[in-house]
């Protein structure tokens, strides 16, 4: 079996009503992939805890970044 080579995705949060201690507005998160909530308008996400939780999708708007810029995001999450 071969695994998938997957792109990092990464969204801005742009709201943290419900979530105020979980989440930064402003800040970017890792997304990470997960068909069963996208169908429920919530999506996996990297949180200030360290942790992945769902949240509203709406909570967010999605980024593209650059390979460069993934790398650093990836990097500057490892050393939390």
């Amino acid at each position: 079996m071969e695994i998938e080579n997957i792109k990092p995705r990464f969204a801005i949060c742009i709201n943290n009503t419900d979530y105020p201690d979980d989440l930064q507005v402003r800040t970017v998160y890792q997304i990470l992939p997960d068909e069963s909530a996208g169908k429920s308008d919530y999506i996996r996400v990297i949180d200030e805890t360290g942790e992945d939780y769902l949240y509203p999708a709406t909570y967010f708007v999605l980024v593209e970044v650059t390979s460069d810029a993934a790398k650093t995001l990836m990097l500057a999450a490892a050393r939390l």
